[in-house]
């Protein structure tokens, strides 16, 4: 019921992204996602050398033989990485599928995607934005309402204007998401006109996410009041789960602190220490206000095959003729 562009163009199964988290997107997970039916994306970024993501590559290519993505990183960074050598050794891992994300348009990479053969999905955060990367050859486009766990952007849009906003304005088939969580959210964006739908806070309360039981059990007991916007004073605003953490990080940017002390708080290393250790109150962890919807922690195929289901139930009783 659910084949169109996207699972054609992608050659997946559901028309279902994983959406791409810095520290959490690894082989393992990204493999998970992708032997579900779904788009797994690897996080280059997490990755300090060529030689580290070329591994990672390797070990994707050995959990799966499904397609997956790679997204290079355009937001600023505490360890600047250089795109073109990431880019040099997913096309020799033979990757076909390329996403982009940040603050600018790759326009020093997008002629290496096209030469290359690669399909290219960008992500935005508006319509201004998705023409652009249209213009300079994006495939596909990616918009997440103002909901959505990570960074919002400035527009502050919800996903119920955005995504048809966007789908109106470009030719290129467009993803869409913000608070999607189950078979309701996920129909609701294909009838905003997206193709495809991406899920992140989502997949953070399954089995093969790699964060700490404590934090899965933490995240499925959040609701939609949970989560909070912080970084904006430093240009970088992200939702993120409400924790002591992040309402320091709040409290800081309240006293106009600078990017150096924000960061001391509230920077990926201390996640991290979160994610393998399972202290909640070490880091900050980006979340959407869909966790509200997250009542348990199946797997991923789990996830994808009952949001599928309930989806074409849903179809069935609006078809009241």
């Amino acid at each position: 019921m659910f084949q169109n562009k996207i699972t054609e163009m992608l050659d997946i199964e559901y028309p279902i992204i994983g959406g791409t988290m810095m520290w959490i997107s690894k082989s393992e997970f990204t493999a998970a996602i992708s032997n579900a039916g779904g788009l797994g994306i690897l996080a280059s970024a997490i990755y300090k050398s060529r030689e580290e993501f070329a591994e990672a590559l390797d070990r994707t290519l050995e959990l799966t033989d499904k397609p997956f993505a790679v997204n290079l990183n355009l937001f600023p960074m505490m360890r600047p990485i250089d795109n073109n050598d990431y880019l040099d050794v997913l096309l020799d891992k033979g990757v076909k599928i390329v996403e982009t994300s940040g603050h600018s348009a790759p326009e020093d990479l997008c002629a290496r995607f096209k030469d290359a053969g690669l399909t290219w999905i960008h992500k935005c955060v508006g319509v201004r934005y998705a023409l652009k990367v249209q213009d300079m050859g994006a495939d596909i486009i990616t918009v997440v309402g103002y909901e959505n766990g990570g960074a919002t952007g400035k527009l502050d849009i919800g996903t119920l204007a955005l995504v048809p906003r966007v789908v109106e304005s470009v030719k290129v088939p467009v993803i869409g998401g913000g608070g999607v969580s189950n078979g309701r959210g996920f129909l609701a964006v294909l009838a905003l006109g997206a193709q495809g739908v991406i899920i992140g806070t989502r997949l953070l309360a399954t089995r093969e996410a790699p964060i700490h039981e404590n934090l899965k059990k933490a995240l499925v007991e959040a609701s939609e009041l949970d989560t909070m916007l912080v970084m904006r004073s430093i240009g970088a605003t992200h939702r993120v789960w409400t924790n002591s953490v992040a309402k320091k990080v709040a409290e800081l940017e309240a006293d106009e602190a600078g990017l150096e002390e924000i960061l001391k708080i509230a920077a990926g290393e201390k996640a991290k220490k979160m994610y393998s250790e399972g202290d909640l109150n070490v880091g900050i962890i980006s979340c959407g206000q869909g966790i509200g919807m997250a009542h348990d922690i199946p797997t991923v195929k789990e996830l994808f095959e009952r949001m599928l289901s309930d989806a074409q139930g849903y179809v069935k009783g609006l078809d009241t003729n």
